[in-house]
């Protein structure tokens, strides 16, 4: 299976992603899984087995991105998160003019320019209060995950105001929410205008004036760019697969 083909892992702080795209750009195979220590042993199981295992001959050529890109072996190319998910959201998403990728450890918003190159960005990388992060570790000190986002912020009556700046005294002031007696629901939905506000504020910096597509695994969450998109007065809309556009990005830029 590797006549012929390129791959693209994105190694990031929270999941692993990869894809494996034919000559004309198509995906033909993609996996992802939670992040393991040994980003190198993953990348090489995981080849393998979308690959259909170890073949004679050349491999595909491979292209990294993400957290931890250097540690990618065999990697051809490495390239950064912007180069990425611009060139794999300009791909899936060809009106896109604005990216807005949200990860785990930093968050990402970039104006495209011609090519799906990356003509301006802004990042947050010092602060986990506005990243995936900070809703994941959120949602398990309230004992809920993903799957359960959507369901308990369309519940609330009266969202809570979570006014911390820091991720870590965030979850000091849940605490005394929850001691007060606010319900979960409420929380949450402060929860996710809370990271909204920052979101939107990143935003803000490439003044975005056209398309917004939203990447990484946060963008599956609808209720969080609906918030973003009344901050911002346009829409923010997920991107097809959102937490493959980097790997994708990675695939289509090896060997550039």
């Amino acid at each position: 299976m590797s006549g012929g083909l390129r791959a693209g892992v994105d190694a990031g702080s929270t999941t692993w992603k990869a894809v494996v795209i034919d000559d004309d750009g198509r995906v033909v195979a993609a996996r992802i899984e939670p992040a393991e220590p040994r980003v190198d042993v993953q990348t090489r199981r995981v080849l393998a087995e979308l690959l259909g295992g170890p073949a004679p001959g050349p491999r595909p050529t491979l292209g990294a991105t993400g957290y931890g890109r250097r540690r990618v072996p065999d990697a051809t190319t490495r390239i950064t998160e912007i180069a990425a998910h611009a060139f794999g959201t300009a791909r899936v998403v060809p009106d896109a003019r604005f990216v807005l990728d949200v990860g785990g450890q930093d968050a990402k918003a970039i104006r495209l320019g011609p090519g799906g190159r990356a003509a301006e960005f802004a990042m947050n990388d010092r602060c986990a209060a506005g990243t995936g992060r900070f809703l994941e570790n959120a949602l398990a000190r309230l004992h809920l995950d993903w799957a359960d986002l959507e369901r308990t912020v369309r519940a609330a009556e009266r969202p809570a105001r979570i006014s911390s700046t820091c991720a870590v005294f965030a979850e000091t002031e849940i605490v005394g929410l929850l001691a007060d007696g606010v319900p979960v629901p409420d929380v949450v939905r402060g929860l996710v205008d809370s990271l909204a506000e920052r979101l939107a504020a990143l935003l803000a910096q490439v003044r975005p004036d056209g398309p917004i597509t939203a990447t990484g695994g946060v963008a599956r969450g609808r209720t969080l760019l609906e918030a973003i998109a009344v901050r911002i007065g346009q829409p923010v809309r997920p991107a097809p697969e959102p937490q493959l556009v980097g790997a994708l990005g990675a695939a289509l830029l090896a060997g550039s």
